[in-house]
């Protein structure tokens, strides 16, 4: 009997050590931006959603292409209808690894920067990527931001030549989460 509760007693413990290591946000914030000379064009989302496991550095995010919103109602049309094809593509996603994830404590406050791998994946098509994220904690506040380069080409994503000037090849995508702890496991 003694075994059975020394048995149960250790995997209590080895469950409680995982609980809280799982964080999570459904208010990230995804902006991109392409520079030409004839126009800028940027665009919001704070509606990304993303969870981390940190036992085992996995994370994943998704967000909707519909949630973006630009200054210009044409361009948010255009975007969702022309190029992104929202109703037919209807999310981007990243699911990924953290590299190192013992060199981040997110219960410690520091900033700890770790490299990313993992699969991309817009307008239907998946490209693997490797970047470098940055989490900053402060006072029990987890602040995570990346940044990404991606070629409009490499996502089968087609642009007119009668705009082509007016879009960059490459998109800088801009990607932070304020992450709290996952207490539903």
């Amino acid at each position: 009997m003694k075994k059975y509760i020394i048995s149960f007693l250790l995997i209590a413990v080895a469950a409680l050590n995982s609980y809280g290591q799982k964080y999570y946000t459904k208010t990230g914030e995804i902006t991109f931006f392409s520079a030409t000379p004839i126009e800028n064009i940027e665009a919001v989302s704070n509606s990304a959603s993303t969870v981390i496991d940190m036992s085992s550095g996995k994370i994943q995010w998704a967000v909707l292409i519909k949630s973006f919103e630009f200054e210009k109602a044409l361009m948010q049309e255009h975007f969702n209808e022309n190029y992104m094809e929202s109703s037919k593509y209807p999310k981007a996603k990243f699911k990924g690894q953290l590299n190192d994830s013992s060199k981040v404590n997110l219960k410690t406050d520091g900033i700890y920067t770790v490299d990313v791998t993992g699969i991309l994946e817009i307008h239907g098509i998946e490209k693997e990527l490797t970047t470098t994220t940055t989490f900053e904690v402060s006072n029990g506040e987890i602040v995570a931001k990346c940044l990404l380069k991606v070629l409009v080409a490499d996502f089968g994503i087609e642009i007119p030549s009668v705009v082509k000037d007016n879009i960059a090849k490459e998109i800088e995508i801009r990607i932070a989460g304020n992450y709290e702890i996952l207490e539903n496991l």
